[in-house]
């Protein structure tokens, strides 16, 4: 480790930091003000595609069910149109490469990927989607599913701090405008200036054919072509992570300087931190919103910190063969480093981006369990846009509980009560994510249509497993690069996998919101439990650290833990 590698870090997250505030009052402006910003500008567009929606009937405040039942068929028909567009992508415009049809099983996982702001990718995307599968098919998928994810993270923040009006408040918003206003107000003008941004410094954006080259030393080599900076805007601002070339946030074409790397981490975690903030104004109390902030950022610190020093080693394997090295540059981009690679791995999967600019299955094995802890915390650290929100507030629901167990009290939240059903569905959340993650995992770790797929033997072929299932449920969609996953077995099962993580957990939330809405606020008293402190935030760090350890320690054990065991005494599978 390096004093210029620590400055890297420190000056990522004095960035994030500065954003947080004034992005997240935007924000609260955006969705929670009467009026929201620019109004006459945007206002008239607001109004026309809400009646497009069905007018006054789309703009009235739903209850949990109501609100559920929108985003399933709203990202049902979604699905479905993406599954189309590439079935159909050798007769539809914009193919200038004449590019095939994508196969039944491939076609249904990227819908399914895009549709849950996985955005895993089972293909390479510049030898397999057409301009037009790109920008029509998957583009509308990185708006809508984050305009969604804030969505739910907002009904849930209403849920915790809207007080009740004299019948009881049974409602937590609106879907439909709440989707809008998340594309239109927020989405949509930060990536018109973010991808003009990035074409200036190198990135793409065209419709030309690609181009036919004879290198110097007279080899034929074909140079991919596309609108690239227009498609990456929205894949790091809305968390999404599927990369227009097969080598992502590592090509020179998506991520081409020092600076746009840089940019690109900013903006992964740019909307999810602000949304703490937003919470905090929401429940009129700012502190509650930096407790969650906090809490996030000792988790990434400890991470990044993890990551930075075990790939700053020497790789036992290429030490065996008495090469020199300065740490663990296998699979990493010379422009930029150790540092900047542990900190982008780290950053990609705290939220739910799964962007990459350096393969991760070719870091050391601790190096490698960082990024797979941080998805198996939930994606809670900071966590993908609204996602991180909605899923940090669960936890929270369960140190509330705690902490109201500690003290010998009924647990409260912002004076309202947390009592057995909310404890259930809270818990629900948190035990669909292992079930789905260890049972898949299982399942292809003993079947020849899993194993046929791995390039790795041993603990690192079972990380590959275990990682490959863990990204998709976590709704990440990064990979270890050695995973054949273009195959009917990893297709589908990965489909579901995405599917379950993204809408079997999102329901809980909502059913939570639904629950809490209308509950009485009560005044705090002497027992009352502070959640906007320090110890608090401590507490919650734990419950967070402690669900994932005793959950999924097992399976690590099997795999980076013993891996770098084996490693550290000279044998290498």
């Amino acid at each position: 480790m390096t004093l210029i590698g620590w400055l890297q870090i420190v000056l990522f997250f004095a960035l994030v930091l500065a954003v947080t505030k004034p992005l997240g009052t935007y924000l609260f402006h955006v969705f929670e003000a009467p009026t929201q910003p620019l109004p006459k500008v945007l206002g008239p567009v607001e109004r026309l595609v809400l009646a497009l929606c069905g007018g006054k009937d789309a703009q009235r405040e739903q209850t949990w069910s109501q609100y559920a039942l929108a985003l399933l068929a709203f990202s049902l028909f979604g699905m479905l149109g993406t599954y189309v567009i590439q079935r159909l992508q050798h007769v539809l415009p914009l193919n200038p490469q004449g590019l095939p049809a994508v196969g039944p099983a491939l076609a249904f996982n990227t819908a399914a990927s895009f549709t849950t702001n996985t955005n895993w990718q089972s293909y390479a995307g510049e030898s397999t989607l057409s301009y037009f599968s790109q920008m029509v098919g998957l583009a509308w998928h990185n708006f809508t599913s984050a305009a969604a994810g804030m969505g739910v993270a907002l009904a849930l923040a209403r849920g915790f701090t809207r007080r009740p009006g004299p019948e009881g408040q049974k409602t937590l918003g609106n879907f439909w405008v709440d989707l809008v206003r998340a594309t239109l107000y927020v989405l949509l003008p930060l990536c018109v200036v973010y991808a003009l941004f990035l074409v200036s410094q190198g990135v793409l954006q065209n419709f030309a054919p690609y181009l036919e080259l004879t290198t110097l030393e007279g080899v034929k080599q074909t140079l991919a072509m596309g609108p690239v900076a227009s498609q990456e805007a929205i894949k790091m601002l809305g968390t999404n992570g599927g990369g227009f070339f097969n080598a992502n946030s590592a090509h020179p074409f998506e991520n081409p300087t020092p600076l746009t790397n840089l940019v690109q981490m900013l903006s992964i975690f740019a909307i999810p931190a602000a949304l703490t903030y937003t919470y905090g104004k929401m429940a009129r109390d700012t502190k509650q919103g930096w407790a969650l902030f906090a809490a996030m950022s000792l988790l990434f610190f400890v991470g990044v910190t993890a990551a930075y020093a075990a790939e700053s080693q020497a790789n036992p394997a290429v030490a065996s063969a008495q090469v020199a090295q300065v740490g663990n540059m296998e699979g990493k981009e010379a422009r930029f480093g150790i540092s900047a690679s542990a900190l982008f791995a780290t950053v990609t999967t705290d939220a739910s981006c799964g962007a990459v600019n350096a393969m991760h299955d070719s870091f050391t094995s601790l190096g490698g369990l960082v990024p797979l802890v941080n998805m198996q915390l939930g994606e809670v650290i900071f966590g993908g846009v609204g996602a991180g929100l909605y899923g940090i507030l669960v936890m929270v629901v369960l140190a509330v509980f705690i902490a109201g167990l500690m003290v010998g009290r009924t647990p409260e939240y912002l004076g309202k009560k947390i009592e057995a059903k909310e404890m259930k569905l809270a818990m629900l959340y948190v035990l669909i994510f292992p079930l789905v993650i260890l049972g898949l995992s299982a399942v292809a770790a003993v079947s020849p249509q899993g194993l046929s797929s791995l390039n790795n033997a041993g603990p690192h072929g079972l990380s590959e497993i275990l990682y490959a299932f863990t990204s998709g449920t976590a709704n990440n969609g990064s990979a270890f690069a050695g995973l054949n996953a273009n195959t009917p077995f990893w297709n589908i099962s990965l489909g579901m996998a995405m599917l379950a993580g993204r809408f079997l957990m999102i329901i809980p939330v909502l059913a939570i919101a639904g629950s809490m809405v209308g509950k009485k606020v009560v005044p705090p008293g002497p027992g009352t439990f502070p959640t906007n402190g320090a110890l608090f935030t401590g507490l919650l760090v734990c419950v967070v650290v402690i669900v994932g350890a005793l959950t999924f320690f097992p399976a690590l054990s099997l795999g980076p833990i013993v891996e770098h065991s084996l490693g550290q005494a000279g044998k290498v599978f």
